[in-house]
């Protein structure tokens, strides 16, 4: 008897690990944050297959992603004069990529999006990932939402002479002119609400995000950050920050990145870098950039940085506990590919997101509740932002 109940339970978890994959091409597989634009203004043509990275158009199909919102980034070295000029540049690589690759469309209306979808093409929106590329100009900010801006981030680490990131209130504190929203800030997200733009607040500081939930008239967006509880990072949110987001009709976007889901994880880097000091040095003293500096020390670390990685279980830990805390109505995905040096292991790049499927699954989430995770949620919140 005991071997028949093995061998059933055994049939039970074979169908149920083939059906993940059904279930997951037959979802529509939201994504709120992907960073391989910047690839893309280095040269790299990501309308075919590549070997760099985590994602390009071909592998994003193979993961089963159909709506991508890109990031639009620049640092806070592109001051006054540059910061808008980036992003403009960088919204046309992105509608460049897209007119050379058919299994994509830019989606600058809801209904583009609906008809990406029917077509089975990448639904392609733009995410402003920080609000001082509007250069303190409502005229800026009006010309990127007719650009097709689909988000903006009110801050990224720097913070803008109108809202505090959560980098400045952390680190700087009571030294900062002020913290949260200006009556400028405010005025920002009024029009932002307007314009059909969503309001997204990842790194934002909490002043700034309690700011601006008091005055958007619409449901927001946290596009990639985690959960604070599990992982206290500055980037991530607080119970009562995710309490409010659900209130507000939200959508709190879970971030790939092994910094922000294991705690333990910069100890691990930091050691790995201390044993390898000689090889950093090396490379920083060729170059002052420190961007470049960083990717180069990234990819020369990566092999050791393998053994940081969290597990995927560890992930999808963050999934489970906004849809305990809150519902699985409020939570989906914002991966950061190719934004960050390290992903939790079992997601090499996009092609393992149906891991996540898989995994969901496994914890006994229903075909419904994995569907608004998936991607529902990320749509809901688009229809009552974005123009028709």
């Amino acid at each position: 008897m005991r071997s028949l109940l093995l061998l059933f339970l055994a049939g039970t978890l074979q169908l149920s690990a083939g059906d993940h994959t059904v279930l997951h091409k037959k979802a529509v597989v939201a994504d709120t944050h992907n960073d391989v634009l910047l690839r893309a203004m280095r040269g790299e043509d990501l309308s075919v297959r590549t070997t760099e990275g985590h994602s390009d158009v071909v592998r994003l199909k193979e993961g089963g992603v159909d709506v991508q919102i890109f990031s639009v980034w620049c640092g806070s070295e592109f001051g006054a004069g540059r910061a808008y000029r980036r992003a403009v540049e960088m919204i046309d690589t992105l509608k460049s990529l897209a007119s050379r690759s058919p299994g994509m469309m830019m989606t600058p209306t809801y209904g583009s999006v609906q008809k990406a979808l029917k077509q089975e093409r990448i639904a392609a929106l733009i995410g402003v990932e920080g609000g001082h590329m509007i250069e303190d100009s409502l005229a800026y900010l009006e010309d990127l939402a007719a650009r097709g801006m689909n988000y903006m981030t009110l801050t990224w680490n720097n913070s803008t002479s109108w809202a505090t990131s959560a980098a400045d209130e952390t680190e700087k504190g009571d030294s900062l002119a002020f913290k949260g929203l200006t009556e400028f800030g405010r005025t920002v997200v009024r029009r932002m609400n307007q314009l059909g733009v969503m309001v997204d607040l990842s790194h934002t500081g909490e002043r700034t995000f309690w700011d601006a939930l008091a005055v958007t008239t619409k449901p927001v967006i946290v596009s990639h950050s985690s959960v604070h509880a599990i992982c206290p990072s500055r980037r991530n949110l607080k119970d009562d920050q995710i309490k409010a987001v659900a209130k507000n009709n939200g959508v709190i976007c879970i971030n790939f990145y092994s910094g922000f889901i294991d705690s333990n994880y910069h100890r691990r880097v930091s050691q790995i870098r201390t044993e390898h000091g000689m090889l950093i040095d090396s490379i920083t003293a060729a170059n002052s950039d420190h961007w470049k500096n960083e990717l180069a020390i990234d990819s020369a670390l990566a092999p050791f940085y393998r053994a940081a990685q969290p597990s995927l279980s560890q992930l999808v830990d963050h999934i489970d506990y906004v849809a305990k805390l809150v519902g699985p109505e409020y939570v989906g995905i914002g991966s950061d590919f190719d934004g960050v040096e390290s992903l939790p292991k079992d997601m090499d790049d996009v092609t393992f997101l149906p891991n996540i499927t898989r995994e969901l699954l496994k914890r006994g989430y229903s075909e419904r509740d994995v569907r608004n995770i998936l991607g529902e949620n990320v749509l809901r919140v688009m229809k009552a932002n974005m123009r028709p």
